[in-house]
């Protein structure tokens, strides 16, 4: 007999159920990770698991185990006449990091920089939170509450941009511009007491300080607020941006992130529950558009956006889960993933 996904406490047992798309109406445990095996012309998918059934005996134990592995057998990729049919994401990673929710020795969130995140579909460390799903080409995003960043409450799987591969210090500005698109989905986020869904964010453009910035507010180090916060709430797509609280506000005054405060907020028609939607955005020194679908486009230009131009930015993408509750979970795939700048 099967059940959902919300009945494991375990969030890495809920992980490789989801992969192989098959539940066991056990409370389990995994003491070892997947393993994918290509081996005379045929893909057999293997999961190497000790599956432990909470109060079970060791024949159900061993059920479990077997009813895993020949899952995963039926359910990942075909062959057809030794071709593998094998799907991979659209996304070229080499000007990317990823933070993760998960902590280094310092409590500070581990992070995994290029060259290291293009072995991600192998990197142990990785393989939890960042993996691919080879049914539909897509690179998925799972994270739960646990690290944190020094400016946030909140844990995340997401992509930072770095133009330069490996460092934070070159950036751009909204007169340089910058493009992102994504083809993404949320097919998978836990719900809060009053059943309601929790909301991820799933794509930013970031402020920074440069150094000279910060030096001149003393702040300690180079954070600013984001301009943009793409969220998926409730199953639609909603949309923020900044606005400066006091348009005559000095050059230093306009640093402090004190001095910008959130807009109220626009959603995108379309409800998109768990269904694929695509985003592009384009910033520039007129604004900013954002464009679901290629059908919509809200238009962010004025005095803000103007004076939005002190900043330098980044891009971000991927799973920032909006919430601390104990036992909650989201997973964002992404099947595209590109930028570019003027």
């Amino acid at each position: 007999m099967t059940t959902g996904l919300s009945s494991y406490r375990c969030h890495l047992c809920k992980h490789i159920l989801f992969l192989i798309n098959q539940v066991v109406q056990f409370n389990i445990s995994l003491q070892q990770k997947p393993l994918l095996l290509i081996h005379s012309g045929r893909l057999c998918l293997v999961l190497s698991v000790l599956v432990i059934g909470h109060g079970c005996n060791n024949d159900e134990g061993q059920a479990q185990t077997n009813a895993v592995v020949e899952a995963l057998e039926e359910t990942g990729p075909k062959t057809d006449g030794g071709t593998i049919n094998y799907n991979l994401a659209d996304i070229d990673l080499s000007s990317w990091k990823v933070t993760l929710p998960i902590p280094r020795a310092d409590g500070r969130p581990l992070e995994v920089e290029p060259p290291e995140i293009l072995d991600y579909a192998t990197n142990s460390t990785l393989a939890p939170f960042m993996y691919n799903d080879s049914t539909d080409g897509s690179i998925v995003f799972y994270t739960y509450p646990e690290a944190t960043t020094k400016n946030s409450s909140y844990s995340r799987t997401e992509l930072r941009e770095q133009m330069v591969p490996g460092s934070n210090h070159t950036n751009w500005t909204f007169k340089q511009g910058g493009y992102i698109r994504g083809t993404l989905s949320v097919p998978e986020i836990s719900t809060d007491s009053d059943g309601n869904p929790h909301r991820a964010m799933v794509m930013q453009i970031h402020g920074r300080l440069t150094d000279e910035q910060r030096d001149l507010i003393g702040e300690d180090d180079n954070n600013a607020p984001p301009v943009l916060k793409i969220y998926w709430q409730f199953g639609k797509v909603y949309v923020r941006t900044k606005q400066l609280k006091d348009i005559n506000a000095s050059y230093e005054d306009m640093l402090s992130t004190t001095a910008w405060t959130d807009d109220s907020g626009t959603y995108f028609s379309r409800e998109v529950g768990t269904e694929k939607f695509t985003l592009e955005v384009v910033a520039n020194e007129s604004g900013m558009t954002i464009t679901m679908d290629d059908e919509e486009t809200l238009v962010y230009d004025g005095i803000h956006m103007e004076k939005w131009g002190v900043f330098e930015n980044y891009f971000k993408a991927g799973n920032y889960l909006v919430t601390r509750d104990e036992g909650a979970y989201a997973r964002v795939k992404y099947y595209e993933l590109e930028i570019s700048h003027d």
